[in-house]
């Protein structure tokens, strides 16, 4: 196993139907406003920009995201990032009872020296660091939409 390795999978429930929930996901700059630990988002171009993360851990993380797929008809958001993480991120939004469900997915290799260098003491703690996270995006994301 390579220990630097994470695979992560969160369901957000969302009370809102699937396209408010869409449009809200589709902006990553938008990010910053309703996501605490999503620091910065610098757009480069329509579809690549500079994303800084930061949990609960006393580090950053720097990434670039690159679009791959936007089908707002299958509810797909899916990006490639490159930096200090490796990999790919998924959003796939659908309809669930009157609301919605998010289900966020990421296949990522840590690249950052630190964390590489930590990665099989720290992966438990780096692991629940990331769900934390996860559950104040989702926290965000619901007061977020009370107010659009």
């Amino acid at each position: 196993m390579e220990w630097h390795h994470y695979r992560f999978r969160s369901l957000w429930a969302v009370p809102a139907p699937p396209v408010a929930v869409y449009a809200v996901l589709e902006r990553p700059e938008d990010y910053p406003r309703w996501w605490p630990q999503v620091r910065e988002v610098t757009r480069l171009d329509d579809t690549t920009g500079v994303i800084r993360i930061r949990s609960v851990l006393p580090y950053d993380m720097t990434f670039t995201a690159r679009e791959v797929r936007r089908d707002p008809a299958a509810g797909v958001l899916e990006i490639a990032m490159s930096g200090d993480i490796d990999g790919w991120a998924r959003w796939t939004v659908r309809a669930h009872g009157s609301g919605s469900l998010a289900r966020y997915e990421q296949v990522v290799d840590v690249n950052k020296p630190l964390l590489r260098r930590l990665a099989l003491p720290g992966r438990a703690v780096f692991r629940a660091n990331h769900r934390l996270m996860m559950r104040a995006g989702h926290r965000g994301l619901l007061a977020y939409l009370r107010t659009v």
